[in-house]
């Protein structure tokens, strides 16, 4: 079996940027929307069956979602899906900290 060498270097902070793939921050975006779906789901100990019902797709397409197959949905509808589970969505708009570089989007959960 041959090793295989293995260069480290310093993360980005956003895998899809990291690994060159097209529309990162969105996908990192839907990524983030789709990881407090999946919580909020096993938090509230719901099937995928129900949980599917409950944000209005069927439950192929719920799996699909939840094993990272968001490409087919749009962050607005994915936060929509978080507006279901009585969640609120708020959009901040701020200034980027480094002046003459471009924003970035950014999604965080609310530390209660």
């Amino acid at each position: 079996m041959t090793k295989r060498k293995i260069e480290a270097h310093e993360s980005s902070g956003n895998v899809f940027a990291d690994l060159g793939l097209p529309d990162s921050e969105e996908r990192m975006l839907k990524a983030g929307i789709v990881v407090e779906l999946r919580r909020l789901i096993k938090e509230r100990e719901l099937t995928q069956v129900k949980a599917a019902k409950l944000v209005g797709v069927s439950q192929p397409d719920l799996s699909h979602l939840l094993r990272g197959d968001f490409d087919d949905y749009s962050a607005e509808r994915l936060m929509k899906m978080l507006t279901a589970f009585e969640q609120d969505i708020e959009i901040v708009m701020k200034p980027h900290r480094k002046a003459g570089q471009r924003g970035r989007i950014t999604f965080k959960r609310f530390a209660a």
